[in-house]
């Protein structure tokens, strides 16, 4: 199928798209808890206008961290902006990304994260403080040629490879050209080293032409088919929606190229992991409000926003940051930003001021320590309540450190926050410190106690299996 899409503004034009494209089938896509996409599909007569008004009944007992089976009814709620042919379907399929509402408040499911960032947007209209907040996500993630992993009471083993990964310079290819990337030289080589351009270019060009605006694709730092393709910002839930989106043709175009795809933040040990650089502003009435006269151009709002995320930043790491595997990559000394600091242009502080333009349009904060893991509905609208908790209370963020921290004297380190070391730290740090997260009921209490749990429960899962590297370091003592 090719890729189509429209901005629809009603289910009747909807209805007239699908018409138009021949479509025979509906796939109503919605997003579980810890971020990937789920879906069920019906023939078009299930379709009508009032769909888009009264939403359509679904099951949602088995949905990753929501309701019960006691108590499960909910409705999708499809939204007509997001209408597009799905390009990986044989029959045309109309495909809709939706809201879930509960069928009994007819209000949106606490525990759904597209309504979490739905509320997050009202939210930031009620303040009065701006009218629109921009993201603009950088995700890394990895392409692989082959993936293998098993954990069994007495086994536990992984394996990934890539043809261009520097540990074949060695395997018999018949013949082996040579052309390996060495670790942490992944950055911007050409091809043949390169060898996954036209994968990348792929999956820019289908983003495209299902309405995700691509600003550069590259190769990575790390060997073994590491990539990051960068979208434009968007308004929060529309950079929720593009970013399930590019996760969806991410992986289904690694899958028709027999490679497979990872957004798993630190697949390899001693290269670079995955992170997933989060670019954020306020605006209101058409006008950014970030740029000034202070520091590095920014508004005194923009610098208490900045104050927000450094005082909430450890609690923030357990939605940003949602994987015991995401520790691996936040770990000092290496290029993951772990000290909560702000700086422009220096990318060892896990706050920067961009300066690649003076136009007050280009203002913006970005932060650093997020992975491609989060559920990016979630790690934005908790971003966004922690810069607006700044601003609020006028949070200073401190100066700046615009020295290389990697560099700095221990004792001058230490006065640096920096962030959890582990899952189990950054929800132990999230329960003391989640009240921001509750203004204008964005997030509940009950979806705050929901996430702790499930990570307290990874970090044990992970905590009690034997390691394969315990055998290596202990296995003859």
């Amino acid at each position: 199928m090719s890729a189509k899409f429209k901005r629809c503004t009603s289910g009747k034009e909807v209805l007239a798209f699908a018409k138009e494209n021949g479509c025979k089938l509906v796939d109503f896509k919605f997003t579980d808890l810890p971020g990937t996409w789920q879906h069920f599909t019906t023939t078009m007569v299930e379709l009508e206008e009032e769909t888009f008004t009264e939403g359509l009944g679904f099951d949602g007992s088995s949905i990753r961290g929501w309701k019960a089976i006691n108590n499960s009814d909910m409705l999708v709620l499809p939204d007509p902006k997001t209408a597009m042919i799905d390009p990986y379907n044989i029959e045309p399929t109309l495909s809709l990304v939706c809201t879930v509402i509960d069928p009994m408040t007819k209000e949106t499911y606490n525990r759904d994260p597209r309504s979490i960032g739905i509320r997050a947007e009202a939210y930031l209209k009620s303040t009065g403080i701006g009218d629109v907040a921009y993201f603009g996500p950088e995700a890394e993630f990895f392409i692989f040629d082959d993936v293998r992993f098993d954990s069994k009471s007495n086994a536990a083993f992984y394996s990934v490879d890539s043809n261009e990964a520097v540990w074949n310079t060695g395997r018999e290819e018949f013949p082996n050209l040579g052309y390996k990337i060495r670790h942490k030289e992944g950055y911007f080589p050409v091809s043949p080293a390169d060898t996954q351009q036209d994968l990348r270019n792929e999956i820019t060009l289908q983003l495209e032409a299902l309405g995700v605006h691509i600003e550069r694709q590259h190769h990575e730092v790390a060997t073994a088919g590491q990539a990051e393709i960068d979208i434009k910002f968007n308004s929060l839930v529309a950079t929720g929606d593009d970013m399930a989106l590019y996760k969806y043709v991410v992986k289904n175009v690694a899958k028709k190229y027999g490679k497979t795809a990872t957004f798993m933040p630190k697949p390899l040990f001693g290269d670079n992991g995955s992170g997933m650089h989060t670019h954020q502003s306020i605006w209101k009435d058409g006008k950014p409000l970030f740029a000034g006269n202070k520091y590095a151009g920014l508004s005194e709002m923009a610098l208490f926003y900045i104050g927000g995320i450094i005082k909430h930043a450890r609690a923030l790491t357990a939605i940003t940051n949602p994987t015991t595997n995401s520790y691996k990559r936040l770990v000092p000394g290496f290029e993951a930003p772990v000290n909560f600091a702000y700086s422009a242009r220096n990318r060892s502080a896990a706050i920067r001021i961009p300066t690649y333009s003076n136009s007050p349009k280009s203002k913006r904060v970005e932060f650093r320590t997020p992975d491609p893991a989060a559920n990016v509905y979630l790690a934005c609208a908790a971003q966004l309540l922690a810069g607006l908790d700044g601003i609020q209370n006028r949070i200073d963020p401190g100066d700046p450190l615009d020295k290389n921290l990697y560099e700095m004297p221990a004792e001058e380190l230490a006065k640096v926050p920096c962030a959890p070391d582990s899952l189990l730290g950054a929800a132990e740090a999230l329960e003391k410190d989640y009240e921001f997260l509750l203004k204008g009921d964005v997030f509940t209490k009950d979806l705050i106690e929901v996430l702790i749990e499930q990570r307290k429960k990874d970090y044990d899962a992970l905590r009690l299996r034997p390691h394969p590297y315990e055998f290596f370091m202990y296995y003859d003592v």
